[in-house]
């Protein structure tokens, strides 16, 4: 089959890029991350040759996406990168059978974090300037439908599109559609579209394998008020909100303040729906972004609300990182920024392990693939502060492109032996994979054992099996990947 998407295989399986989400300006990546790049794509063509295939059946297949992480490996030991590597024998390079079973996996993954837009006639709509921004991104050259046409290149981030990505490109098993902070009339997805794609994906007669939160920031007038409504129409799974946000670009708020977070709160628990997802972490380079964006991005108000609300569960998307800082082992002390504010919020609050309060993986992942040793430090820190069985997985896709990398990437992890003895992080086993993956958001989410193995052999799951005989994957980053990238978006965003 003659692939649609890079032909020559000059794209590699495991994307460590620069790309972002639009939420913060790319970072260029570190050398030992631009040598682990290279030396993968100098070591794809030798090995293909050697398998017999093209270059893109190779890069396609699991020896592809093994070799890509190997020599990951070898570039990061050059720079001295060892307190986290990708867990693969040399061989699986070039043999699938060694291969497979550590990049295929079976394990449920639930992604709690998704995202697409919909290219319908609002996006016409003159305050809908983000569309226009799109065409600037890297998926905006998609070859979906027509992307040539007004507004077309839009469809490359539509529901279709996020589809394919999700549940055909990867092995997502069940994923939530989220939004954006802005108002009702901006948001480039709205409730309706999201329960839209919802409807598409049950029209596969699957097992109901999508969800759709209820936006909400307390601090847009009208939006605590809309909840009740939310949950009616749109049987809203959780509740999205943004303690950085701000109409005016003023101030945020707090979780366990009195003005906007316990209202929320308050009325989260009256309307049933007793889960809420906070952005905490990366920035949000828009118009609703506080003066204050990264304190408000802190954590210091998880716990406080944690201890205040036993019967509410908090998962904090991002898990608090904030890119900004490179993180190491936590020290205590006045942390108000990153996942170090989420792990000090907790031991002042007093909040143990496995409590009523998640860290999402969202982006934070992807990032943290740029750098072992730094992933290491993070995920070993969630595991012992935040708790084994609350640590949840989510991509941020389709901004990402498909998150099958991101899930091939974490399924072969493994935090160093040296790590693990002088920090006291646990070693990353099957066990605990399979927890993040898709075990542990079950709970919060309200997703049975029996829906779970109903899934491995319902219509959708045979569609992606079927498919993955002529699979053409894009190994595609969709969002800004440079500079000029993201201030157009942001320029687009802001309607200047």
């Amino acid at each position: 089959m003659r692939s649609r998407y890079d032909p020559d295989g000059s794209r590699l399986p495991i994307k460590v890029d620069t790309t972002t989400n639009g939420e913060f300006a790319p970072r260029p990546l570190e050398r030992h991350s631009r040598a682990a790049n290279a030396l993968a794509a100098a070591q794809a063509g030798d090995l293909a040759k050697r398998a017999g295939v093209s270059r893109r059946d190779f890069l396609t297949s699991s020896c592809g996406a093994a070799a890509t992480l190997l020599a990951f490996n070898e570039a990061h030991a050059a720079f001295g990168k060892t307190g986290g590597f990708f867990d693969l024998p040399q061989v699986a390079a070039l043999e699938p059978a060694a291969a497979r079973p550590l990049l295929a996996g079976a394990e449920f993954i639930f992604d709690i974090q998704g995202h697409h837009v919909n290219p319908l006639d609002r996006w016409r709509a003159p305050h809908m300037n983000t569309a226009i921004g799109l065409q600037f991104m890297p998926h905006g050259r998609c070859a979906y439908l027509d992307p040539d046409t007004e507004f077309g290149h839009v469809q490359c981030f539509t529901g279709q599109a996020f589809v394919k990505e999700m549940f055909l490109d990867s092995d997502t098993d069940m994923a939530v559609l989220t939004f954006t902070p802005t108002s009702y009339e901006d948001m480039p997805l709205t409730d309706d579209e999201a329960a839209a794609t919802r409807e598409l994906v049950d029209t596969l007669e699957g097992n109901h394998r999508l969800l759709v939160h209820g936006r909400v920031v307390p601090n847009i007038d009208g939006d605590i008020q809309r909840m009740p409504g939310l949950k009616e129409q749109w049987d809203v799974s959780a509740w999205k909100t943004y303690t950085q946000a701000s109409v005016d670009g003023s101030e945020g708020w707090w979780l366990d303040d009195e003005e906007h977070g316990a209202p929320l709160i308050d009325m989260a628990r009256e309307t049933g729906v007793r889960v809420i997802c906070i952005h905490k972490g990366l920035p949000l380079p828009t118009k609703f972004m506080t003066k204050n964006n990264r304190l408000y991005g802190g954590c210091r108000d998880v716990g406080r609300a944690a201890k205040q609300n036993p019967d509410i569960d908090f998962i904090v998307y991002h898990s608090g990182y904030d890119i900004k800082e490179k993180d190491g082992p936590f020290v205590p002390g006045d942390h108000r920024i990153g996942a170090d504010s989420l792990i000090q919020s907790l031991i002042e609050n007093e909040i143990p392990p496995n409590s009523n309060v998640y860290a999402e993986l969202g982006t934070t992942w992807r990032y943290l693939m740029r750098d072992p040793e730094e992933a290491a430090h993070v995920m070993g820190k969630l595991f012992q502060y935040v708790g084994e069985d609350r640590v949840v997985w989510g991509t941020d896709c389709i901004w990402y492109g498909s998150p099958q990398d991101q899930i091939q990437a974490f399924r072969t992890f493994q935090i160093a032996e040296e790590f693990r003895d002088k920090f006291g992080y646990p070693e990353i086993t099957p066990e605990l994979r399979a927890k993040v993956f898709g075990l542990n958001a079950a709970g919060p989410y309200g997703i049975s054992l029996d829906e779970i193995r109903q899934r491995a052999r319902d219509p959708v799951e045979r569609a992606r099996e079927n498919y993955r005989h002529e699979a053409d994957p894009t190994f595609l980053t969709y969002g800004p990947k440079t500079r000029r990238e993201f201030l157009e978006l942001l320029r687009m965003k802001r309607g200047a």
